[in-house]
């Protein structure tokens, strides 16, 4: 199973940006799919995840400005981000929890590689 990460880029302050991320490979089912970022000298976060049954959760520093959606039947996971501020520059990381490749199979996690988010005042 791979994640595919991309829409990463440079922004202007109040600009916006869609992060995309395609799980592949022989994949049953995943229960979350998520984002996560990490800035230069902090740990890594959770920005956003969403349930298999597309219920979101978010970080307190995004409600209202980012929305995650995902397509079960594409096995990706969108980030909106609108009205970007410095503080959201980081590296963005996807990930799959609870991924089921059989019937029988135990749940693993996944990473995406990172695509950089760079806002600019």
């Amino acid at each position: 199973v791979q994640l595919q990460a991309s829409g990463g880029g440079l922004v202007q302050t109040g600009g916006s940006l869609r992060l995309s991320c395609a799980a592949s490979g022989s994949i049953l089912s995943i229960d979350n799919m998520g984002w996560y970022r990490q800035a230069p000298g902090k740990e890594r976060e959770l920005v956003a995840l969403i349930t298999r049954d597309s219920r979101p959760e978010y970080a307190d520093s995004v409600k209202g400005r980012f929305t995650i959606s995902r397509d079960n039947a594409k096995s990706t996971v969108y980030l909106q981000m609108n009205s970007l501020k410095s503080e959201d520059t980081a590296v963005y990381y996807c990930h799959a929890g609870g991924v089921r490749i059989t019937v029988t199979s135990r749940l693993r996690d996944y990473w995406g590689q990172g695509t950089q988010v760079t806002v600019s005042s």
